[in-house]
């Protein structure tokens, strides 16, 4: 009798039959015979839905959901979500384009970025998306822009806030920073603006990411939606929406827990009604990973076993050149293994003796998984990386060393 791999006390998203691991209903066998390939991701449109729905369950009606592309772009995983969301956030002309093209109204895209390029710029505009003003010079950028165009920009102002995001994986508001313009100047600038050059939408206030604790982001929100009245207080013309950021973050590392919405949601409750002018406006909470990490696997095959000094190196065809946060690489300051298991082995019970697995480049830090503990393995098994459909094949150095892309698939 066997027990099933402990692979991380989260990871109950996936449904599994007589062992094997199914994404959308499919083991990995029948992904590969449908894509052709033995290396991929795949995701799982009905985990992106419970997600959303979870968002719908909690969250005021009253608030938005935009989905950040950056997250992942996969046009089929984009087509998907125009008609779950209420619109996209975008970070590059390319992802505009995507967006744009998946039936989202222009009106419900925004695009943001700390260094956008006059031909971002004149697209934008031409394009009748949200501009998030990121500085003064990318103002006066959109004004000549439009002027050349013959058509009036379309803009926000993007925040940086004297506030951080406290225990956040990312932090993007506080301090010093290159994105958007502080709070403080901002103060002095929105008096005296001309208005009439423009089309003024409203603010974009965003602190950090990937945060797992509810009670930092209800401190957030509260300072958010503070900040949020005093500009609008200040500004001489109607602000029509504020994006209030996002910050929600899943759980990557033994030891981390799902976040809890449902607190946020009532606290959010409780804004609403402490501040009813933003109440009449369009408020937003821009998501990415919290969507769509959590319903994303990586495959490799497991290609070759090897012996070195007593350890076990477990040798696939996957590596960091398709997904680079997994090595460690992409922002952890201490390497932690996200959850990995064998995937056509989900009823073994894992050895005793731990394993490290690798891919195909010549570094050392093409590691997959280090020292973990793993069911028996053999050549021709499926390693399967969880939490993977955020910030994977594109946030990855996909023509390091030359080996082959990367497949995907929505199911």
């Amino acid at each position: 009798m066997t027990k099933p791999q402990v692979v991380h006390e989260n990871m109950d998203q996936f449904a599994t039959q007589n062992g094997q691991l199914l994404i959308g209903g499919k083991n990995l066998d029948s992904i590969a015979a449908m894509t052709g390939k033995d290396v991929f991701y795949a995701y799982d449109a009905a985990i992106v839905q419970q997600q959303v729905d979870l968002f719908r369950q909690h969250i005021p009606s009253a608030i938005q959901l935009h989905y950040a592309v950056k997250a992942n772009p996969y046009v089929p995983l984009v087509h998907r979500m125009v008609d779950w969301v209420d619109g996209f956030d975008v970070a590059s002309q390319k992802e505009m384009l995507v967006a744009l093209q998946s039936g989202m109204h222009a009106k419900d895209i925004s695009f943001a970025g700390p260094s956008k390029q006059l031909a971002e710029i004149r697209a934008a505009i031409t394009a009748g998306v949200t501009l998030h003003i990121e500085s003064e010079l990318e103002l006066s950028r959109a004004i000549e822009q439009g002027v050349q165009l013959g058509i009036k920009p379309i803009v926000a102002f993007r925040v940086n806030p004297a506030f951080e995001l406290k225990a956040s994986g990312m932090k993007m508001g506080g301090g010093p920073k290159q994105f958007g313009i502080d709070e403080e100047r901002l103060f002095e600038i929105l008096p005296d603006l001309d208005y009439g050059q423009f089309h003024f939408r409203g603010f974009h206030i965003f602190w950090g990411s990937q945060n797992l604790k509810q009670d930092a982001i209800i401190e957030a929100h509260a300072n958010t939606f503070e900040l949020a009245q005093k500009l609008i207080n200040v500004t001489p013309v109607p602000t029509l929406t504020v994006n209030l950021g996002g910050g929600f973050g899943i759980p990557y590392f033994p030891g981390e827990r799902r976040l809890d919405i449902s607190p946020i949601g009532q606290h959010l409750s409780e804004l609403l009604g402490q501040y009813p002018a933003l109440a009449e406006i369009e408020l937003v909470i821009e998501l990415g990973r919290f969507l769509v990490g959590e319903a994303g696997i990586y495959a490799s095959k497991i290609t070759d076993i090897k012996q070195s000094r007593g350890h076990t190196y477990l040798m696939t065809n996957g590596g960091l050149h398709h997904h680079l946060s997994n090595s460690g690489n992409f922002g952890q300051v201490i390497r932690k293994n996200y959850p990995v298991a064998i995937a056509n082995k989900m009823d073994h019970e894992p050895s005793e003796h731990k394993v490290t697995a690798v891919g195909p480049l010549c570094t050392p830090l093409d590691t997959l998984a280090d020292k973990m503990g793993l069911p028996e393995a053999e050549i021709g098994d499926w390693l399967v990386v969880f939490q993977s459909g955020a910030y994977g094949p594109t946030a990855s150095p996909q023509d390091f060393l030359g080996h082959p892309h990367v497949s995907e698939i929505l199911l």
